[in-house]
């Protein structure tokens, strides 16, 4: 009887196998066009069977079908390692967005006229906003394993108002920075406005309505690849610490993440953590044996490990509160300046959401969750502006690349790093210990996270035809012009100290800088206005539309309900649309 059951369980693998094999065959076909007849323009070369052309191909020449789902991740958004492995997990997401919130209160508090215990204290600020953020978004927003950080795309608008001449005219240093921080809040209270209708009124998911997988390729790549400026350029501030960093972080993440620890693979799941305290280590004895004693500034700041003046400076125990800075204060010129950056750092997010919607094995988040995302980020940067963190936030971009990494989506994770975030923040001195980290190290380990996200992005040619002129001339523009338009304001800003736009209204600079200063949002900005008024009537295939078109409703996938449902029953009094 056994022997039976046997043989007819190996009858059955055969016949599935066979039609898997023929299966793949027939979709690496179709997707060439190489439909019945195979050869319409050529009918001399049509003799040959398809079957038996086929067959003379190997298995590892046969075309992958396009798949809604990346592969091979071990855990999904909504399933989750076990407590002691995701606590690990979640303390490795809080080291790496690190990086960012102590590189922006670096770059703008002593602008403002602040110290460094008005940095520190900055950095702490940023710290628990972002894990207050973070919690909101992966409970009640777009529900993706995503950490909500500070964005880089404020900067100039920032930087705008610390220069303003009624700030910049107070003579005492701490007064000029209260002052400035509370011009700062005021702003980012009024734009915060922008994100918070266009989200809950669900504008942002009408137009992104208009938004093809074509439209999306280069927007999702420049997330990530647009960010090249922080990768090797940083490095090379430091080529001792941050080479050896990069190429140790890539030997355990890849050539040796097979490596098992009692049936664990411990180097890939936390080789952020194991490349860290190693170089970490040796930078610190680099920096104790004397080797930067007589070299730049510049080069100590970048390579030392006792420069960043944060554990000293900090408090041991203090709670971040609204309004710490004293009452903001509003001005129309601020606030429509900063309105550009919140409407960079919504484009940003809504490609940052794609991708780690693919990172964490979920469907495309429809425009329904994609709006609800967007509102709960506008309210996200009212804490900024409530709390005074000195910048807005975004999707942190390099900790979804860390989610491709270790091939975790679980959303727990995430949230127990919130709670590192929280905790540390509060505990000044133990946070500032981590946040004393060299930023070339961070810059190594982003070399690789970027390219994860602009890899998915460019993932999603699958869904598209790349056989047409129309798809390659799109794809190339929208890429090209996002980072070379980009870089022309960089370059021109850095030459000039002042942007390309510089008329004698603030505000409009402002707006003309921060927007094409943004390689997301020009990718953007070309792809879909291309996509949506070149030969659109007969490309909606080669755009990828049909199979784009049941993610464009929340009830248009039976999957989307299980990623993206509310918790505790909500959905009753929020209905999904």
């Amino acid at each position: 009887m056994a022997n039976l059951i046997e043989h007819v369980v190996c009858n059955m693998m055969r016949k599935m196998s066979y039609i898997g094999r023929h299966f793949k065959r027939y979709v690496a076909s179709s997707m060439q066009g190489n439909f019945s007849p195979l050869f319409k323009d050529h009918p001399e070369q049509a003799e040959v069977p398809a079957s038996v052309e086929m067959a003379d191909m190997k298995q590892e020449e046969i075309s992958h079908p396009p798949m809604d789902q990346l592969q091979g991740l071990e855990y999904c958004i909504d399933s989750n390692p076990s407590w002691g492995e995701a606590i690990a997990l979640g303390f490795q997401h809080y080291i790496l967005c690190l990086g960012t919130a102590v590189m922006i209160p670096t770059l703008l508090v002593p602008l403002m006229g602040g110290n460094a215990h008005d940095k520190a204290k900055v950095v702490q600020t940023m710290l628990f906003v972002t894990g207050i953020n973070t919690m909101l978004q992966t409970l009640f927003g777009t529900r993706l394993p995503t950490i909500i950080g500070g964005s880089y795309a404020f900067v100039i608008p920032v930087i705008s108002i610390i220069k303003d001449p009624s700030l910049a005219q107070i003579t005492d240093d701490h007064t000029r920075f209260i002052m400035t921080m509370r011009a700062i809040q005021g702003a980012l209270i009024i734009s915060s406005c922008i994100q918070i209708i266009l989200g809950y009124s669900q504008l942002w998911g009408i137009c992104s309505r208009f938004f093809s997988p074509l439209g999306m390729v280069p927007v999702v790549a420049l997330v990530g690849l647009g960010l090249f400026e922080r990768g090797f350029p940083v490095i090379g501030r430091c080529v001792e610490i941050g080479l050896p960093m990069l190429v140790l972080f890539v030997a355990l993440s890849q050539y040796l993440k097979h490596v098992q620890v009692r049936h664990f693979p411990i180097l890939e799941r936390f080789s952020v953590l194991i490349s860290i305290a190693l170089v970490w280590v040796y930078a610190h004895i680099l920096t104790a044996s004397g080797t930067y004693k007589h070299t730049s500034l510049l080069t100590q700041i970048n390579c030392r490990t006792d420069r960043a003046n944060l554990i000293t400076s900090a408090d041991w125990i203090d709670i971040p509160y609204p309004l710490q800075w004293g009452p903001p204060t509003f001005s129309a010129d601020h606030a429509f300046g900063m309105m550009a950056a919140v409407v960079v750092s919504l484009i940003e997010s809504t490609g940052a959401f794609k991708a780690a919607a693919r990172l964490a094995s979920a469907t495309p988040p429809p425009p329904y969750v994609l709006s609800r995302g967007i509102g709960w980020q506008g309210i996200g940067l009212l804490f900024d502006g409530l709390f005074g963190t000195g910048t807005g936030s975004t999707v942190s971009v390099e900790n979804i690349g860390l989610l491709g990494s270790t091939r975790i989506g679980s959303r727990r994770v995430i949230q127990i790093s919130a709670g590192f975030m929280i905790f540390f923040s509060i505990l000044g001195r133990f946070g500032a210990l981590f946040a004393s980290i060299p930023f070339t190290m961070f810059a190594a380990i982003y070399c690789v996270m970027f390219g994860y996200v602009g890899a998915v992005g460019l993932s999603f040619m699958q869904f598209t035809n790349m056989n047409s002129m129309r798809s390659l001339f799109i794809v190339g523009v929208s890429l090209f012009l996002g980072i070379s338009i980009p870089e022309y304001f960089f370059r021109y800003t850095m030459s000039a100290l002042h942007g390309p736009a510089h008329t004698r209204a603030g505000w409009f600079n402002d707006y003309i800088n921060t927007v094409f200063s943004s390689p997301p949002t020009v990718g953007l900005i070309v792809a879909v206005v291309l996509d949506n008024t070149l030969e659109v009537r007969d490309a909606a295939r080669d755009r990828g539309m049909p199979w784009w078109a049941r993610f464009r409703t929340f009830r248009g996938d039976s999957r989307n309900e299980e990623f993206y449902t509310l918790p505790f029953n909500l959905n009753r009094f929020f209905p999904p649309s």
